[in-house]
């Protein structure tokens, strides 16, 4: 058991250092970003969503179709790809990497480098359900299938992507503050008070 979680550190430790390498160029832009969304400052939520608004705003605005929606998002990434590294440390200075620094960076790519595991392991968990219970496996797709349709049917799209992009983007803020967990815990505290209660009426 011990050799397996020794196995697991170490594959985890190298698939980190190898997403450290491949984002060196991002490093300055990839902190600035987390210090956004962790909200280090208190008008970053407020920043974030103006221009998630502005963003959508504009592609309303704009109405461009799907593919040259998709066409502009892959040449934005592209031109990303290509400017950030060169002037990330024009604008932030080379010199500048400190310790702090670059224990958060490494902070961030284990997190993602985790994150990617959990989408991985969901997936094949997915899998071996189809495998395993063919029937349950294809009520559950089906089910959830229909309620997405049914959800972008009565929701306008690009409205239901601005909702689902701000979550997003305020959801490090609003776990790093300790909102999501306090009001999660009030939920739970309401639905044992009503299962109690049921449980008294029974009696």
């Amino acid at each position: 058991m011990a050799d397996g979680d020794n196995k697991s550190a170490n594959l985890l430790a190298q698939e980190t250092a190898q997403l450290e390498e491949q984002l060196q160029g991002w490093g300055e832009v990839i902190l600035a970003g987390d210090r956004v969304l962790r909200w280090e400052q208190p008008w970053f939520p407020g920043a974030l969503m103006v221009a998630t608004s502005l963003l959508f705003m504009m592609i309303y605005y704009l109405d461009p179709s799907v593919l040259t929606g998709v066409s502009c998002t892959i040449m934005l990434l592209c031109l990303a790809d290509y400017l950030v590294p060169t002037l990330a440390p024009r604008v932030f200075g080379a010199n500048k990497w400190t310790t702090e620094q670059q224990q958060r960076f490494h902070e961030i790519c284990g997190n993602l480098v985790k994150t990617q595991r959990r989408c991985v392991g969901w997936w094949k968990r997915l899998c071996a359900l189809k495998e395993e219970k063919p029937k349950m496996y294809f009520a559950s797709v089906i089910s959830s299938l229909l309620a997405v349709a049914w959800i972008g049917q009565q929701v306008h799209n690009l409205f239901l992507t601005y909702l689902i992009v701000s979550f997003l983007l305020l959801l490090p803020g609003l776990n790093q503050n300790g909102i999501i967990s306090k009001y999660a815990g009030m939920a739970k505290r309401e639905i044992n008070k009503l299962l109690k209660q049921k449980e008294k009426k029974n009696e």
